[in-house]
């Protein structure tokens, strides 16, 4: 059998078998997160979100939009030498992100069954 010959057959299977995977997996919530920021923004996103008074505060008065916090939460980038993944009960994690021009930096207390949002801080 000719190199060329072998390659078709390869790529025919191949794309096969991607149709099939489609297929099966059309529709499904399926997400690779294996690298430690996703599993984190993760585990905090499948939590109850409770708002501080802190964040309540900042919210009104410096006019932060929510969806900020929001994006900062599916997007943003967790900053481990500031955090504090190992304390008890609850793990403290500092998220940072930029929204609409502007960088945030969110400390977030992520317990077993919730997740508090700290505060806030815009860094000028």
């Amino acid at each position: 059998m000719k190199l060329i010959q072998r390659i078709g057959y390869y790529l025919g299977g191949f794309s096969m078998g991607l149709v099939i995977l489609a297929f099966f997996l059309n529709g499904k919530k399926v997400s690779c997160d294996y690298g430690p920021d996703a599993r984190v923004l993760k585990n905090i996103n499948t939590k109850k979100i409770v708002y501080s008074e802190a964040i309540n505060l900042a919210l009104s008065q410096n006019n932060i939009d929510s969806m900020a916090i929001v994006y900062l939460l599916k997007k943003g980038d967790i900053s481990f030498s500031k955090s504090n993944p190992r304390e008890k009960p609850c793990a403290i994690y500092v998220i940072e992100g930029e929204y609409q021009d502007t960088n945030m930096e969110l400390t977030v207390q992520n317990c077993d069954s919730v997740a508090t949002l700290l505060k806030i801080y815009r860094p000028q």
